[in-house]
């Protein structure tokens, strides 16, 4: 699948996964110390607050896990059956997307206990567009994966077996969005605290924007 991707592809998923690295960071960095961006982490807290029987942490979550799964759920309802053709759906998408890190920023700012589910929802539906893009090849809101085939990669070299460069190439594209998107917000958060989120947030809200008018412009062709 993933000698199929077009050209766009490779610089979206550098900026979702900067976007998502972003939110991740600033979730960590802020009051509730909690990532957003994936769920691994996220699940065990989960099991040791049930066993403890600590009903708000697993209120808290497991609000955030439904959360992120109601954001892909979006994504899945809307994407249509050729994924890597672009269209309008694809713009929608992404503006809610930044509507969720909108909210979550204002919420952060005030306090509010949804901060971190509309978050984690912006992050689950950025996640399920890449995925559907690319079959499962491209994930934006977590870089395990990446991690993990860079290091089959080098066992692949130990062994003298192929390589698949463009895998490689792809793994190294997110990974460094991911970390950019890290240091990008623990450097604005230091400064601006929560309004750091408005970074990713005007990002995607410009990516929606482009896509929009590639989609018109290759309309009236």
């Amino acid at each position: 699948m993933i000698t199929r991707l077009p050209g766009w592809v490779w610089p979206v998923a550098w900026l979702l996964a900067f976007d998502a690295g972003a939110v991740n960071a600033i979730g960590l960095l802020g009051a509730a110390h909690q990532a957003v961006s994936h769920l691994t982490g996220t699940t065990s807290l989960l099991a040791t607050a049930v066993a403890a029987g600590k009903t708000a942490e697993i209120a808290r979550y497991a609000g955030v896990a439904l959360a992120f799964v109601a954001g892909a759920a979006i994504s899945g309802a809307v994407i249509p059956g050729d994924p890597l053709h672009l269209g309008k759906r694809q713009s929608a998408l992404l503006l809610g997307v930044a509507a969720l890190m909108f909210a979550a920023q204002w919420h952060f700012a005030n306090g509010g206990a949804a901060a971190l589910h509309f978050a984690a929802a912006a992050c689950g539906l950025q996640n399920a567009m890449t995925t559907s893009y690319s079959g499962a090849v491209v994930r934006t809101s977590h870089v395990s994966g990446m991690f993990t085939d860079v290091g089959i990669a080098l066992g692949h070299v130990l062994r003298r077996a192929p390589v698949h460069p463009r895998r490689l190439l792809l793994c190294t594209v997110v990974i460094a969005g991911f970390f950019a998107g890290g240091l990008a917000a623990a450097l604005a958060f230091a400064r601006v605290g929560y309004a750091a989120l408005s970074l990713p947030a005007a990002l995607t809200t410009g990516l929606a924007i482009v896509n929009a008018v590639h989609v018109l412009r290759r309309r009236r062709l």
